[in-house]
């Protein structure tokens, strides 16, 4: 049964949380983003408060084994510094049944990190390029047999669980999935899973109209489920950044050397058949900025969408296009966005995307409830000083795409179950 972190006792108990302190490290150990450290640090207040003791647990990288430079001893200082408490750190996840018992109230624990073990995604390692397909088979179910033992270590140390990592919720792994059932009566989400579910669930089933999604990117194929199953729900499509020429070509566009599918035309062509159908009205850009090569310093100039020459490509949305946005942004009454609608990497193509986080602020202030997910959309709205000016930023890329097509996160159904 779940319960609720803001209702729950967690007085002289000690509480496992999973959170996401997956960091940007620069060549010194430093921490370049503490985001999602500041993230997490409400609930783990609250556990603390509650006169509870803290064990948590997060993966940082994608180590193959114990490495050193995926090590959570880098960032031990900085979670004490955030947490306002003193840190310990175990140096094995699954050796930590000493301190974890020692533990008292006000104390904090941190566990190594989990993806040093292969049981904590249940995938097997050191597997020869040449393995059949029985030998591959064979390492897999060995390691859903070890994985069992992995997870009910973990469980042993704790009281009750929480949730806290919406970034690793939409991955069935043992932190995130599995050890929710050793605590049936004890397992709840933290405030920044709270916000999160709440966030989708007002763009997906509780929307006020007009309802808009902005969907960008480079390519059709990385967002084709998420904007089928948003043809649904939605008033406006605005569909920008690379994978928008995909959908010129396949109206018979000529788009020079820009980004594009030619596979996904024909599912770029049933999606406009079924906007025309479904009554959504489907923005894409009437012009573009093309550039000479893929270059911040190329040559540009701003063309018609359906005719960029030979050898140049398109890298950003044009004026016209982000007015005809601005537009339909501004008499939204709910707005989702993900991914960028121009080469947002490169300063001299950012203006679309810096505009389109100027458009949601405004949209915003005028009372429409405003959710932005991907890293490059949330790099845009932070870069620009407009976190805290639209209603949700998601920590969770690939979770929130998933969620926006649809599916049921098992880091979420786990502790809902």
């Amino acid at each position: 049964m779940q319960q609720f972190i803001d209702s729950y006792d967690f007085k002289g108990k000690k509480a496992i949380v999973r959170v996401d302190f997956n960091v940007p490290l620069n060549d010194k150990f430093e921490i370049t983003d503490d985001t999602r450290i500041r993230a997490a640090i409400p609930t783990l207040k609250k556990v603390l408060a509650g006169g509870g003791s803290l064990i948590i647990m997060s993966h940082l990288g994608r180590p193959k084994g114990v490495d050193a430079k995926f090590s959570l001893k880098h960032i031990v200082d900085h979670v004490a510094e955030k947490l306002g408490a003193p840190v310990q750190f175990a140096e094995d996840c699954q050796k930590a049944d000493a301190q974890a018992a020692a533990l008292k109230p006000g104390e904090v624990l941190l566990l190594e990190n989990l993806r040093f073990y292969a049981e904590e995604e249940g995938k097997p390692r050191g597997l020869a390029e040449d393995a059949t397909d029985e030998e591959k088979k064979a390492a897999k179910a060995a390691v859903k047999e070890s994985q069992k033992a992995f997870v009910a270590k973990l469980a042993s140390y704790a009281d009750c669980y929480i949730n806290d990592a919406f970034g690793t919720a939409h991955r069935a792994h043992a932190s995130t999935a599995l050890i929710a059932k050793y605590f049936p009566n004890d397992k709840m989400f933290g405030y920044l899973m709270e916000g999160e579910i709440k966030a989708i669930d007002n763009v997906l089933k509780n929307a006020q109209r007009p309802f808009t999604a902005i969907i960008g990117g480079s390519k059709v194929s990385s967002k084709l489920a998420v904007i089928k199953n948003l043809l649904g729900k939605v008033d406006n499509l605005i569909i920008g950044g690379g994978m928008g020429y995909t959908f010129i070509k396949a109206q018979g566009g000529k788009i020079g050397a820009s980004l594009h599918e030619d596979d996904l035309m024909p599912d770029a062509l049933q999606i406009m058949k079924d906007c025309k159908e479904k009554g959504v009205n489907l923005s894409l850009s009437v012009a573009t900025v093309a550039a000479d090569s893929f270059s911040n310093d190329a040559n540009t100039q701003v063309v018609d969408i359906f005719n960029i020459p030979e050898g140049w490509e398109g890298m950003d949305a044009s004026q016209e296009s982000l007015n005809n946005w601005k537009k339909i942004i501004l008499e939204s009454k709910t707005i989702i966005w993900n991914g960028p609608v121009g080469v947002f990497e490169m300063p001299t193509f950012a203006k679309g995307t810096l505009q389109i986080a100027e458009d949601l602020a405004e949209a915003t202030a005028k009372g429409a409830y405003t959710l932005v997910g991907g890293g490059d959309s949330v790099a845009a709205v932070t870069k620009m000083g407009y976190a805290n000016k639209v209603s949700y930023v998601s920590t969770g890329g690939g979770a929130m795409l998933e969620a926006l097509e649809g599916k049921e996160l098992p880091g979420i159904a786990a502790v809902r179950e």
